[in-house]
C-alpha cells in the first residue's frame, strides 16, 4: 500500500531552482531512500511531505500523504500531516529538541498528544529508559545520543510514515547495526520510511526503493561504490605540540556525571591522533576540554610546553594556534549574516588580515572544499548540512591554525565530500599541523591517522597504530567496534527509481 506519493515536485527560491521534476512513493513496510550529494535537493524533497519548505522557497507538483493531498497542483499547501501521519527526524538534532525542556517531560507530552509508547519509542531509538537518563536535559548528551533522543521524538508520535535525514549522523559502528535492526523491525510493523542519506552502506542494508538525486533532478543512475581513501597517516615523530595529563571531566559541578577519567593524549606536529568510541563515551567533551570550551575538567593541557587555559583565558595567539570544529556546526553559525562573511571573519580577527584579502582566501578555500562562491554568500539556513560542515572545516582552517581538532566532520558528507577534506586536511600536515580526528567510524579514522585512542565510558581502553588495532584488537570494545565498521549487504538489491519523463540536467 502506497503510504505518500510525491509527483513532479518542484521548488524554487527566486530564480533559483532547488528540485525539479521529482516523483517518488513510500510504501507501507518498507523503505525509500533519497540519496545524493549535499546540496542535491533530498531534505527539500522530503520536506514536502509535511507540506513545509524553507523562507522564500515556492512549490509545484502534487504530495499526497496517508490519503490526504498536502500539496495540490498549484503549490498550496492542504492537509497538516505532522505528527498525526509523518514525523520527520531532522538531520541537526539540536533544531527538534528544546533545550530547556528535560527529555522525558517533551516525550510525555507527546505520547500524550498522539496517544504514543514512550517507553518502546525509547526502547527503539536505543536509548536508556531509566528515570536519570529522561530527566537529562538535551545538552547532556552526545550528539550521538541526541539524534537518538530526536528519533525517540519522532517515533512517540506514532507515525505512519517516517522521515529520517541522516540518521546515522553521529553514530558509532556498533550503534549504527543496532538502527538497522531496529529500522527492519519498524517497517515490519507496516510503518514506510523515507530515508535520506549519504551512507550508502545504510542504504544498500535497509532500501528497497533508491531515488538518485543531482542538482534536484531524479537521474538514471546506480548506487556508486565507495571509493578507496587514500592512507594519510605518516608517524611523524617529535615532541608533543599538545598533550593532556590525567585529564577529567564532569558535566554538573562538584564532580557529578564524570564523563572522563584520567585520559592522557599527545598531538604531535604533522600527525594526526585519531579518537573513537560508541556514542556517549566522552569523545566530544575531550575535544571540548582541548579547545577550552569545557571547565569542569582537572588535570593538565599544555601547548608547547606551556599550559593552556580554558577559552575565555586564552590569549589571541592561543585561540588561533588551537582550532575546534563542531559535531553540530549549525548552531556556530549566526542566521543573520553570509557564511562567507563568517569563515572570513576568523582570518580577520586571529591573524589582522584586511577585509578583503580574508575574503578571497575565505572564498578560495569554500571553493576547495565544493562549497561555491554563490552558495557561501547564503546565509546559513541556506545552505545543507554537508556544505555547512564544510564552511565550518574553512572557517577554522582560515585562523591557519597549529591543532586543528575535528569533531565528527565528515558525518553529513558523501564520499565526493568527504575525499575534498581528506585532500585539504593532508595538505595540512605535511605543513606541519597536529590534527585531532574524532569519529565514530573506525575504518576512515584508521585511514587518516597515526595514532588511535579509543575511549569507553570515558577511561582510555585500548590505544595504538590504526594496523595493529584493526588486526589485532584486543579490548571486547575495539573488536565490536572492528566487526561492526560495515553493515552487511541488503538480502535483496535496492529498485532504482527512475524519472523517465525528461532527460537529466546537462
Amino acid at each position: 500500500m502506497t503510504l505518500a506519493r510525491v509527483d513532479d515536485l518542484r521548488a524554487t527560491a527566486g530564480s533559483a531552482i532547488l528540485v525539479d521534476g521529482v516523483s517518488f512513493e513510500v510504501v507501507a513496510g518498507e523503505v525509500t531512500a533519497l540519496v545524493g550529494a549535499s546540496g542535491s535537493g533530498k531534505t527539500t524533497s522530503a520536506l514536502a511531505l509535511l507540506g513545509e519548505h524553507g523562507g522564500g522557497v515556492r512549490l509545484d507538483g502534487r504530495v499526497e500523504v496517508g490519503g490526504e493531498v498536502v500539496v495540490d497542483s498549484n503549490g498550496r499547501t492542504q492537509a497538516d500531516v505532522r505528527g498525526r501521519v509523518v514525523a520527520y527526524m531532522p538531520q541537526h538534532p539540536g533544531s527538534a529538541l528544546n533545550p530547556a525542556r528535560r527529555i522525558g517531560t517533551t516525550l510525555r507530552e507527546l505520547a500524550k498528544l498522539h496517544d504514543g509508547d514512550v517507553e518502546e519509542a525509547v526502547r527503539v531509538a536505543q536509548l536508556p529508559g531509566d528515570r536519570a537518563t529522561l530527566k537529562r536535559f538535551p545538552h547532556q548528551f552526545s550528539g550521538g545520543q541526541r539524534q537518538r533522543v530526536a528519533l525517540a521524538q519522532a517515533l512517540t508520535c506514532g507515525p505512519r510514515v517516517l522521515v529520517l535525514d541522516e540518521p546515522s549522523t553521529g553514530l558509532d559502528s556498533i550503534t549504527r547495526l543496532q538502527l538497522v535492526q531496529e529500522l527492519r523491525e519498524l517497517t515490519g510493523t507496516g510503518l514506510g520510511i523515507l530515508l535520506l542519506s549519504h551512507d550508502l552502506d545504510l542504504v544498500r542494508a535497509l532500501a528497497t526503493r533508491v531515488v538518485v538525486l543531482d542538482a534536484g533532478r531524479v537521474v538514471a543512475d546506480v548506487l556508486p561504490a565507495s571509493p578507496d581513501l587514500p592512507a594519510t597517516g605518516t608517524s611523524t615523530g617529535g615532541q608533543p605540540l599538545l598533550e593532556a595529563m590525567n585529564l577529567s571531566a564532569s558535566l554538573r559541578p562538584r564532580g557529578r556525571d564524570v564523563v572522563l577519567r584520567d585520559v592522557a593524549v599527545e598531538v604531535r606536529a604533522g600527525a594526526c591522533l585519531g579518537i573513537v568510541g560508541r556514542s556517549g563515551s566522552g569523545k566530544t567533551t575531550l575535544a571540548r576540554c582541548l579547545a577550552g570550551l569545557h571547565e569542569r575538567h582537572t588535570g593538565r593541557i599544555r601547548l608547547d610546553g606551556e599550559p593552556l587555559p580554558v577559552l575565555r583565558n586564552r590569549t589571541r595567539e592561543q585561540t588561533r594556534r588551537v582550532q575546534y570544529v563542531w559535531q553540530e556546526v549549525r548552531g556556530s553559525f549566526d542566521e543573520r549574516r553570509p557564511v562567507d562573511q563568517q569563515v572570513a571573519r576568523t582570518a580577520q580577527r586571529l591573524r589582522g588580515l584586511p577585509a578583503q584579502q580574508a575574503r578571497e582566501e575565505a572564498q578560495a578555500t569554500l571553493a576547495r572544499l565544493g562549497v561555491a562562491a554563490i552558495t557561501a554568500a547564503r546565509p546559513p539556513s541556506r545552505l545543507s548540512g554537508g556544505e555547512l560542515q564544510r564552511a565550518a572545516l574553512a572557517r577554522a582552517v582560515l585562523a591557519n591554525p597549529d591543532v586543528l581538532i575535528c569533531d565528527e566532520i565528515t558525518t553529513a558528507l558523501d564520499d565526493r565530500g568527504t575525499a575534498l577534506v581528506l585532500d585539504l586536511l593532508t595538505e595540512l600536515k605535511t605543513r606541519g599541523t597536529g590534527l585531532i580526528w574524532i569519529g565514530h567510524d573506525l575504518g576512515l579514522v584508521a585511514t587518516v591517522a597515526d595514532q588511535v585512542l579509543v575511549l569507553d565510558e570515558g577511561r582510555v581502553v585500548e590505544q595504538g597504530p590504526p594496523a595493529t588495532l584493526t588486526t589485532e584488537p584486543h579490548h571486547e570494545l575495539t573488536r565490536r567496534l572492528v566487526a561492526a565498521a560495515r553493515i552487511g549487504a541488503p538480502q535483496s538489491p535496492p529498485v532504482l527509481s527512475i524519472d523517465t519523463r525528461s532527460e537529466p540536467r546537462r
